[in-house]
């Protein structure tokens, strides 16, 4: 199966292109702003590097957020519209659980990935050592995550990694940073989503996977309307 991974969620850029075991292509950059420009572009040396066309794609992936709203909506809405016009099943994967997903924990750690969220907030789950989720995404204020967290040791990785570290340190609880890139990657977002249609089968995902907003977007339409209501 082959199967194209995009993230465009968070600070950077990033697309890759996997057979089974194989990495046929991938490309990561960091980037702040850009996406809906530098996406396309990086798709197409990504199919051109591997030398497969869309015709011959199995399945896609993409990052769902938490994150921008902006590089969400870019990287969802191309996702959707590759799926759309190949009938192909699109697996949504969280940032949380892409930037997690290179980790290895130690004896007795459990993974605490974190992205700032800004305003003395962080985007927060946290995983154990086979990377199950412990508990939900979250936004939660920096001085509460602890509240939040499980008993024992951890490992943080993210933008938000070192602000966690730091408040679980100033409450004596263990916790060290993973040496893991910060920002999410298409490549661990293929690999989640491989062993998915694995383990569901490719049907289970032929429905558009929807946004996940942990924090309501700034922008308002015209009238004080929510752009996203109910997010």
């Amino acid at each position: 199966m082959k199967l194209l991974a995009l993230d465009t969620a968070q600070g950077a850029l990033s697309a890759a292109l996997v057979e089974g075991a194989h990495v046929l292509a991938h490309r990561f950059e960091v980037r702040t702003r850009g996406h809906a420009e530098a996406l396309m572009p990086m798709l197409e040396a990504v199919m051109a590097e591997a030398g497969v066309a869309p015709a011959a794609l199995d399945a896609l992936a993409v990052t769902v957020g938490p994150g921008t709203f902006t590089g969400l909506r870019v990287g969802l809405a191309a996702a959707r519209g590759l799926a759309l016009a190949r009938a192909l099943p699109l697996v949504g994967v969280t940032t949380l659980e892409a930037v997690a997903f290179p980790v290895e924990a130690r004896d007795g750690e459990a993974i605490a990935a974190a992205f700032d969220a800004r305003r003395g907030e962080i985007y927060l789950q946290v995983f154990d050592a086979a990377h199950e989720a412990l508990g939900e995404p979250m936004i939660v204020a920096l001085a509460d995550a602890p509240a939040h967290m499980p008993g024992g040791r951890f490992v943080a990785v993210g933008t938000g990694a070192g602000l966690l570290a730091g408040e679980l340190a100033a409450k004596g609880v263990a916790c060290r940073l993973a040496d893991a890139a910060a920002q999410p990657d298409a490549l661990s977002v293929a690999r989640i989503a491989q062993a998915r249609i694995a383990a569901h089968g490719p049907d289970r995902f032929r429905l558009a996977p929807a946004p996940l907003y942990l924090r309501a977007p700034d922008a308002k339409l015209p009238g004080g309307l929510d752009p996203v209501p109910g997010a």
